[in-house]
């Protein structure tokens, strides 16, 4: 730092005293209550009133029908991710993912969360570029991957940065190729696209409450989806598949993902602030793109 401080470019530049972190959480104090409920009331598990209400929440605001409170928006887009191998190429053997040997096409902008689920169910990530207008995956790329790949059933795109891709595009390409996506809407929560909330667009879609997300639980994520066989489905999967019986029976594999309602706590006291918190960060993007405007650099979208 004091090497980089000495170029004459920096002369009368004061570093900040501390940290400025790259996105802090905002507490309001309403986590709190919904926390010390769960544990006064001894529901601090991963069933609870708090589940079921942040499950709800979530759902009514994105547009879809059902919401599955899971451990981590990874959790979720694993899930995702093997739901839809599965509908596509049946159950696989033992030892084996659903995509084992797959191509999968992918964002190639994005954290690797986005990414990784794909390789644990045994599937071949392809990359699709990147467009300038979203910084999300490029429409033309994508279509120009089918013409090499024709045989792909499968999509993950992600919203990058919380600003929507170009879905209407991106689903026209792979409705006439008879492809799903999974939509990772972990950093677009509350964006809309054409008026309508991202996470709605995907055939499944995932949300994030990572301590990074524009509301948090500290970690903690939802599959969303419109088919409730889907969402019974995902919550078998993430609570180690256990079938309903008076003994512990297990029929096929399952994780140990669900969300605990100490998490869901703290999301039921965030959510309501979503649009106050997405307020805040355009005032941030505007105070920064004011500061910067004489400098040759572009902004995210």
């Amino acid at each position: 730092m004091n090497d980089f401080l000495k170029e004459p470019r920096f002369s009368g530049i004061k570093p900040f005293d501390s940290k400025v972190w790259l996105s802090s959480p905002t507490m309001h104090g309403e986590e709190q209550k919904w926390v010390d409920k769960a544990i006064q009331t001894n529901w601090v598990s991963t069933v609870g009133e708090n589940i079921d209400i942040v499950e709800n929440m979530v759902a009514e605001k994105v547009g879809r029908k059902y919401a599955v409170a899971l451990s981590s928006g990874t959790a979720a887009l694993h899930l995702a991710i093997k739901l839809c191998g599965e509908k596509l190429y049946g159950q696989p053997q033992i030892g084996h993912g659903t995509l084992m040997g797959k191509k999968v096409f992918c964002s190639d902008i994005t954290f690797g969360a986005t990414v990784n689920p794909v390789c644990y169910e045994g599937g071949i990530p392809v990359f699709i570029d990147t467009e300038t207008d979203t910084w999300n995956m490029d429409p033309v790329a994508l279509k120009k991957a089918f013409e090499i790949y024709p045989d792909v059933k499968l999509i993950v795109m992600a919203h990058l940065y919380g600003t929507p891709g170009k879905m209407e595009e991106i689903c026209a390409i792979a409705d006439a190729h008879d492809a799903l996506i999974v939509e990772d809407a972990a950093e677009s929560f509350g964006s809309a696209y054409k008026g309508i909330q991202t996470g709605r667009f995907g055939h499944v879609s995932i949300l994030s409450g990572n301590g990074n997300k524009i509301v948090t639980g500290s970690s903690g994520g939802f599959f969303l989806c419109d088919n409730g066989e889907d969402a019974n489905k995902v919550r078998k999967w993430s609570t180690q598949s256990r079938e309903d019986s008076t003994w512990y029976q297990h029929e096929e594999l399952g994780y140990n993902y669900r969300m605990s309602n100490i998490i869901a706590g703290i999301l039921r006291g965030q959510i309501p602030y979503l649009e106050e918190h997405i307020e805040q960060k355009r005032e941030i993007y505007k105070r920064y793109q004011n500061g910067l405007k004489d400098l040759p650099v572009k902004m995210n979208p």
